[in-house]
């Protein structure tokens, strides 16, 4: 598929060359730090060096002080109290580090996950009835419940308090809760908004920390759950969620919580004892980042809520036992495996669906329906077909007598807003600007299809709907230097609002090497044809049909990253190249 370029604007010259003389560092890293907006040494500082003591006062938060009041209540009173949460990652490691905080303070604390297909997403009915039925007077929802008005004045039928945590956006009238902490609420003051579930449930801690004088290095052994939901649910890398990431990755890589460490041993990653005299002096056999927490730990925790129930995660991610770690995580591993045959054997057929229908192939959006597909691959189902065809995306199947389903974006198209326009028609929807998920009758099925088609036809353009690769700096191969890397390596943690910085070079050649290795990919050396002492390998993923031209000579344009390459011990800095264009064509 044909992807746009675009190159970032330039900076001001005279702002970079400051902070490139202040930092005493190429011209082009300034260029890259002035686009994340870091314009000073002091804002420098808190790049590179993230400090817990620079997080947010959790009282900040609207209705923190009511929540951690009430917490405080239930607890001096030996109320019991449920803490209730999503069954995906960002839920179940949000339960987890609720449960795990107070049950330090009580043995009347349990946790309880919804079951996807005969609950459906947030609080239930079912589950209300289960805090009642087992006598919980307080429930504690994370990651869901911003938009449950009529489950919380179910529940205060019954006499029970909820505190609800969430971090998705609110509708204009909030549930009746005793407290309800979302940096989304309009009249909520704090002052960083895009912070995971788990980070709010994080920030809840904080605040009773805070007020009942409990030192913050009680939360750091947290931070672990913190990155994963980070991760997981693709939230901003950004400011507070930044520190959180930075301090979670580090935690993970040298002291991880049993779950983490089990899991990690199924994805091949163990440790590698450095000191045989001190097994706790160990490195992973990879250093972890945020893209290895998205694609070796997210799918597993998120495998259990899809085929059987994210309780089985809650299970492991609080055990503090190795042996027991290491049992759930092998089951979690085999659902985990389920789910990727269900998700490949789904994706198959919704592209023979597309693919038989002219109709849907010119549409601006992709909606396919079949009731046999498993619910909790949906999602994941979205997502693959947005990559194959680059257009707001719907996946639907049919549980419980409702058509439900998952929706997936492309860059700087809102789903949400999508969907919302077609509320009159749906039973249920929620979720964020690039995901989103939605029920409704039968019935409305042909009308929601077409209501759908008409609101993003005509708020999208033909522009959006080409694959953008955004560049952020043009350079030659020769401003590369294991300097200039091991700064750009001090970017990370990578993710959204910080990617992995991509560079432009123009007019390069292969060396005379290339070839296709693996499954159509080319490895290459390219060069500057005119300075032939400047050369890097490079590799580029899915590209061989280039292979032709680039073999004849013809100079090409590459957009890329920089990488480490390990082979057999010997690291070298290679060019990951994500596209390419022969020259004089575009």
């Amino acid at each position: 598929m044909k992807k746009r370029w675009v190159l970032n604007k330039a900076a001001d010259f005279e702002v970079v060359n400051n902070l490139a003389q202040a930092l005493n560092v190429d011209h082009s890293i300034a260029m890259l730090l002035v686009q994340r907006g870091i314009y000073t040494y002091e804002d420098a500082r808190e790049f590179f060096r993230p400090e817990l003591s620079r997080l947010h006062d959790p009282y900040l938060m609207k209705d923190m002080d009511r929540a951690v009041e009430r917490i405080g209540q239930a607890l001096q009173k030996g109320e019991k109290i449920l803490i209730y949460g999503d069954y995906d990652v960002d839920g179940t490691t949000a339960v987890a580090l609720v449960y795990t905080f107070l049950r330090q303070f009580s043995d009347k604390i349990d946790y309880y996950i919804p079951d996807r297909y005969s609950e459906g997403y947030g609080i239930s009915t079912r589950g209300i009835d289960y805090a009642a039925d087992e006598g919980f007077s307080l429930v504690i929802a994370l990651d869901c419940g911003i938009k449950a008005t009529d489950k919380i004045m179910y529940a205060r039928e019954k006499d029970i308090d909820f505190i609800i945590g969430d971090h998705h956006r609110p509708d204009d009238t909030l549930p009746p809760a005793v407290a309800v902490l979302d940096p989304k609420r309009d009249d909520c003051p704090y002052p960083y908004k895009e912070l995971s579930g788990c980070g709010v449930a994080f920030k809840l801690v904080q605040a009773y920390c805070l007020r009942h004088g409990l030192p913050f290095n009680q939360l750091e052994k947290y931070l672990d759950l913190v990155v994963v939901s980070i991760a997981a649910d693709i939230v901003p890398i950004t400011g507070e969620n930044r520190i959180l990431a930075y301090y979670g990755l580090k935690l993970i890589n040298s002291d991880p919580r049993p779950a983490f460490e089990a899991i990690l041993k199924h994805c091949n990653v163990t440790r590698k004892v450095v000191d045989e005299d001190n097994p706790s002096n160990f490195i992973f056999t990879k250093e972890l980042s945020i893209s290895d927490l998205v694609f070796l730990i997210g799918p597993r925790i998120n495998a259990a809520g899809r085929i059987e129930s994210g309780r089985n995660s809650v299970d492991l991610l609080v055990s503090d036992d190795e042996m027991k770690a290491s049992q759930l995580a092998g089951q979690i591993n085999e659902f985990n495996t389920e789910r990727r045959n269900l998700d490949l054997q789904a994706t198959q057929h919704a592209l023979e669906i597309i693919a038989a229908d002219d109709m849907l192939k010119n549409k601006k959006t992709t909606v396919v329906y079949n009731p046999e597909w498993h619910q909790g691959v949906v999602g994941i189902v979205a997502s693959r077909l947005t990559d194959t065809y680059y257009r707001p995306t719907i996946v639907l199947t049919k549980a419980n007598g409702l058509i439900t389903g998952s929706a997936r974006s492309i860059k700087d198209f809102d789903i949400y807003d999508a969907v919302d326009a077609c509320s009159d028609l749906l039973e249920h929807f929620g979720g964020h600007k690039y995901a989103a998920g939605l029920s409704l009758k039968p019935e409305n099925l042909n009308a929601f299809i077409d209501k759908f088609e008409d609101y993003v036809s005509t708020h999208i353009t033909e522009e959006m709907l080409m694959p953008e690769i955004e560049i952020d700096l043009k350079i030659n191969l020769n401003d590369i230097h294991p300097k200039f890397y091991r700064i750009l390596s001090q970017f990370a943690p990578f993710g959204p609002g910080n990617m992995k910085p991509v560079f432009l070079t123009n007019g390069l050649a292969d060396t005379g090497y290339a070839r296709i290795v693996g499954k159509n990919h080319i490895k290459m050396t390219v060069a500057h044809p005119e300075i032939r002492s400047f050369f890097y390998p490079a590799i580029a993923f899915q590209q061989g049909d280039f292979l032709p031209v680039i073999e004849k000579g013809v100079p090409f344009d590459i957009c890329y990253h920089i990488e480490e390459n390990d082979w057999n011990g010997n690291v070298s800095l290679q060019l990951n190249i994500k596209d390419i264009r022969i020259n004089g064509q575009r």
